[in-house]
């Protein structure tokens, strides 16, 4: 006889479980086959009341759940082979898990990701997403935090701060008097966008890669310490976007907030500047904005970010701390 959890597995997701290795979701384990391909395995979980607020909608929190792994794969250059999920739930409601499937089977299929298993279990706590996520690149081509060279081009995608940003906009801070624009910036916090199709580029330029999820001051420290090196940028060629610098201009927000505040998950890579134009080449066919921030640098010192007139700003703090 099927339990309640079999029951549930075979109703929801089942049908997501459309790669031949997943067995159906009826073994205790998946296959994935490899020959001259390195397997890249990456896990995050997302926790309500720390990732996540108690009434973020459930078919943001099933994309954030898939997407914070898909970053990760992105920035070591690697693509999508699948991924396994494990949801602790108070209880069991379709009002809640209907909107979740529909939108995490979406983004299987819009990432091609398909699911190969899991495990659901009862909580008393606070309602825990954790996805273990597989990605596949050609054997030994992995872009690693540590590779930075001296001189290279620091570099990211898209735009930094905003989630943060977003966040505080659902915390009820008055950032802005235009609606529309808080709006983009909570969308920003709840459905980070992986830079997946960037992940080729990556791995032929890169030196050393990383996503941007506790903040681009506290990762740049994290590359920089695996590299040993340092690295020097300027704060006014970090790329914002227009809300942020509406937010900035009014100073409801420094730029610490958006340097330090995480949940961007952008990429950060150091290109060697003889493969800076072909980076920037391929960002572009892929539709992914890159812009230069700075340069890595010989020495053991963090980090510092410039002003305008050069001087090094101080911070606070470089990072989120989930303790």
């Amino acid at each position: 006889m099927a339990s309640a959890e079999d029951d549930l597995i075979a109703r929801y997701f089942r049908p997501l479980a459309t790669h031949a290795g997943a067995l159906g979701l009826i073994d205790d384990a998946a296959i994935l086959a490899a020959s001259d391909e390195d397997i890249v395995i990456t896990t995050d979980a997302i926790v309500e009341g720390v990732h996540f607020l108690p009434d973020d909608p459930p078919e943001t929190l099933a994309r954030k759940a898939l997407r914070v792994n898909l970053s990760d794969l992105a920035a070591k250059g690697a693509t999508p082979a699948g991924f396994v999920l494990t949801l602790a739930l108070r209880d069991v409601r379709e009002a809640w898990l209907e909107p979740f499937v529909k939108a995490l089977g979406e983004d299987t299929v819009r990432f091609r990701c398909p699911l190969l298993g899991g495990d659901t279990v009862s909580t008393p706590g606070p309602l825990m997403i954790s996805v273990t996520i597989f990605g596949k690149l050609p054997a030994g081509t992995m872009v690693r935090r540590d590779g930075a060279k001296p001189g290279d081009i620091i570099a990211v995608t898209g735009t930094i701060g905003d989630a943060a940003l977003g966040l505080a906009c659902l915390k009820g801070k008055k950032l802005l008097d235009d609606t529309s624009a808080c709006d983009a910036l909570v969308a920003r916090y709840r459905t980070p966008q992986p830079r997946s199709a960037l992940a080729e580029a990556i791995r032929t330029h890169a030196n050393a890669a990383m996503d941007i999820s506790d903040g681009l001051a506290g990762d740049l420290a994290k590359l920089c310490a695996a590299s040993k090196v340092t690295a020097a940028v300027e704060a006014s060629a970090i790329p914002f976007s227009d809300p942020a610098r509406r937010i900035l201009s009014a100073g409801t927000a420094g730029v610490e907030t958006l340097i330090a505040g995480g949940d961007d998950y952008e990429v950060l890579c150091t290109i060697p500047e003889n493969r800076w134009a072909s980076f920037r080449e391929a960002a572009e066919r892929a539709a992914v904005a890159v812009a230069t921030i700075g340069r890595t640098q010989n020495g053991a010192s963090a980090p510092v970010f410039l002003d305008a007139s050069g001087m090094p700003m101080p911070l606070k703090r470089l990072s989120y701390s989930h303790f």
